[in-house]
C-alpha cells in the first residue's frame, strides 16, 4: 500500500511538472506569430495515478490568463502530491519505531 502511495504521487509530481512547463512555454511565446499553445491533457490510470501528455492547441492564438491559472494550479498540485510523499515518510518512520 504504501509503494502505491508514493507512486500514485509520484505520477502527480510528474503531471504537475508537464503542466507548469507547458504553461511556462505558452507564456513565453505569446508574441511569437503563429504561435499554438502546448496543452496537458491528463488521464487517470486504474491502477492509480495519472497519465499527462502534450498536444498542439488547433488553432493560433494565445490565452494568457488560462497559462497564468495553469502556472498556480501546477503549484498547487505539486505541494500537494509532495505532502502524500512526506505523510508517507512520516507514517512509515513511525511504523519502523512501533516494530523496532
Amino acid at each position: 500500500m504504501m509503494n502505491a502511495l508514493s507512486s500514485i504521487a509520484l505520477s502527480g509530481l510528474g503531471a504537475a511538472q508537464l503542466r507548469l512547463g507547458a504553461s511556462a512555454h505558452n507564456i513565453a511565446n505569446t508574441q511569437t506569430p503563429g504561435f499554438r499553445r502546448q496543452l496537458v491533457t491528463q488521464q487517470s490510470v486504474p491502477e492509480g495515478g495519472v497519465n499527462a501528455s502534450l498536444t498542439r492547441a488547433p488553432a493560433e492564438g494565445d490565452a494568457l490568463a488560462e497559462d497564468l491559472v495553469g502556472q498556480m494550479s501546477a503549484g498547487y498540485q505539486f505541494i500537494a502530491n509532495l505532502r502524500v510523499i512526506q505523510t508517507q515518510d512520516k507514517l512509515l518512520g513511525t511504523l519502523l519505531d512501533d516494530r523496532a
